[in-house]
């Protein structure tokens, strides 16, 4: 047989992983600017000798760490789109990269809910002015972050048929500096009644709101990257409107897998049953271009009843 007869039928299984996403500069941006700030907190805590700052120095280590988990993630995908042993593509690290995220946040939120419980048992004298800086400081730095890392995140909704439209890397890295953001926020306003009411206690039921937000953006990120790595079926919808437009008096579909492979990449196997069997290629061009189906393996069999 010929090579490039045959070539009409083969395909890259890249599905644009091998080209750099734009959640992927982004979070390198954001890495620079954590890990700058991380620097300067940490060595302006030693040099000043103050707790304050060098505790918040030592936190933005942690999302620092986490951050270069999703960065690494863009890159492993990218450097290895066209790697073989993946049938699928490398589409899935993206979302393993924001399933590792969510577990992060997941520890995160345990440990703020678990911190703000023990001072509200016993609690702790308070530099006032010298937190409200740093919070002041941690506000500023990570509003910058989610600015940046927050671009299009609004358009992350799922589309008609139910398909998740979702860079979860770029969430993943999002939830971490949106939960910062609030964090300092909700600090501020609490070392500020502290201060000028005397309520010490606010700080840590703060704490507490604080780390509630950040489980709940940790459980949804869970849902929505769990359902992909477990190769759940698509919606409902979807399949309907696949059976909807092959099935007739004379094909039916006996056997229908529909999943994600990765961010906005769908595969589909699709087993017809037909008394007039066509080739694969005309059923294939019967689905509807909007069911953005970017790997789909169809196999026809003659209808008989003995």
């Amino acid at each position: 047989m010929k090579e490039e007869v045959l070539s009409r039928w083969r395909h890259s299984h890249a599905f644009g992983q091998d080209k750099k996403q734009s959640g992927e500069f982004r979070t390198f941006i954001v890495i620079a600017i954590t890990s700058s700030m991380m620097l300067v907190e940490i060595v302006a805590g030693l040099a000043f000798g103050s707790m304050a700052l060098l505790a918040d120095g030592l936190h933005m280590g942690s999302h620092t760490i986490a951050l270069s988990i999703n960065a690494f993630a863009y890159v492993y995908a990218r450097r290895n789109a066209n790697n073989e042993r993946y049938s699928f593509g490398t589409g899935k690290v993206n979302t393993l990269g924001g399933y590792t995220g969510a577990i992060l946040l997941a520890v995160v939120a345990s440990m703020m809910a678990w911190e703000s419980v023990e001072r509200l048992i016993a609690p702790i004298s308070i530099a006032f002015n010298q937190a409200i800086i740093v919070a002041v400081l941690g506000l500023v730095v990570n509003g910058a972050s989610v600015f940046i890392l927050g671009i299009n995140q609004g358009h992350g909704h799922e589309h008609e048929h139910g398909h998740h439209r979702h860079d979860h890397n770029l969430r993943s890295a999002y939830f971490h500096v949106l939960a910062d953001a609030i964090t300092s926020l909700l600090a501020i306003f609490a070392l500020l009644v502290g201060k000028y009411f005397g309520a010490v206690w606010m700080d840590s039921v703060m704490g507490v709101v604080g780390a509630a937000l950040v489980a709940r953006w940790s459980l949804s990120l869970l849902k929505s990257t769990g359902v992909i790595l477990l190769d759940q079926q698509s919606s409902k919808e979807t399949q309907d409107s696949i059976r909807k437009t092959i099935e007739n008096d004379d094909n039916r579909i006996v056997d229908l897998h529909l999943w994600a492979v990765g961010p906005d990449i769908y595969s589909a196997v699709i087993s017809i049953v037909s008394r007039s069997p066509q080739q694969p290629e005309y059923y294939k061009s019967l689905l509807a271009n909007d069911l953005t189906l970017d790997h789909v393996s169809i196999e026809v069999h003659e209808y008989e009843e003995n």
